[in-house]
C-alpha cells in the first residue's frame, strides 16, 4: 500500500503547484470569516445561506486547549497552517491526486464555546461536497482530540 500512497503523493505534489495562490490573503472581515462567494464550492459556519452553512466546531472547557487541539488536528489530517493570529487561523488542504488546494479558515469564539470554520476551493464552481466532507472529518477528529 505504501507504493500506491507514494505514487498518489507524487502526482498530487506535482499538480498542486499548478493552482493559483488565493486572490486575497484570507483574513477576517469585520471580525467574522469571509462570506462564501455563493458557489457550491464553499461552506461556512457563519453563512446565512442554508445551502452553504455548516455547524461550527463546539468545545467544552478551555478555549486555549480547544485552539491547541484544533492545530494538532489540522496537521494530523494533512493540513498546513499558513497564518495565525489571536482567534484566527488560515490553513490549506490539498485534494489527493488532482492537487486542488482548498483554503480552510477558523475563528475562535470563546464566549460561545465554538470555533467557526470556512472551507473553500480556490478553483472551479462545484467541489462535489469535498469541503463539507472535510469539515465533518475535522469535526470528528476535533471531538476525539478535545475529549
Amino acid at each position: 500500500m505504501d507504493i500506491f500512497n507514494n505514487a498518489v503523493s507524487a502526482i498530487t505534489n506535482q499538480l498542486s503547484g499548478l493552482w493559483p495562490e488565493p486572490k486575497e490573503h484570507p483574513q477576517l472581515v469585520n471580525g467574522k470569516l469571509r462570506p462564501c462567494p455563493g458557489s457550491p464550492n464553499c461552506v461556512c459556519s457563519e453563512s446565512t445561506n442554508p445551502f452553504l452553512k455548516v455547524e461550527p466546531l463546539a468545545f467544552k472547557g478551555s478555549p486555549e486547549q480547544a485552539w491547541t487541539a484544533l492545530k494538532l488536528v489540522i496537521t494530523a489530517e494533512g493540513g498546513t497552517i499558513h497564518f495565525e493570529e489571536k482567534d484566527y487561523l488560515w490553513s490549506t488542504f490539498t485534494v489527493p491526486v488532482f492537487g486542488f488546494i482548498d483554503d480552510v479558515e477558523f475563528r475562535l469564539s470563546a464566549i460561545d464555546g465554538v470555533i467557526h470554520v470556512r472551507s473553500a476551493s480556490r478553483l472551479g464552481f462545484s467541489d462535489l461536497g469535498v469541503n463539507s466532507g472535510r469539515i465533518e472529518q475535522l469535526r470528528k477528529a476535533f471531538q476525539n482530540a478535545s475529549v
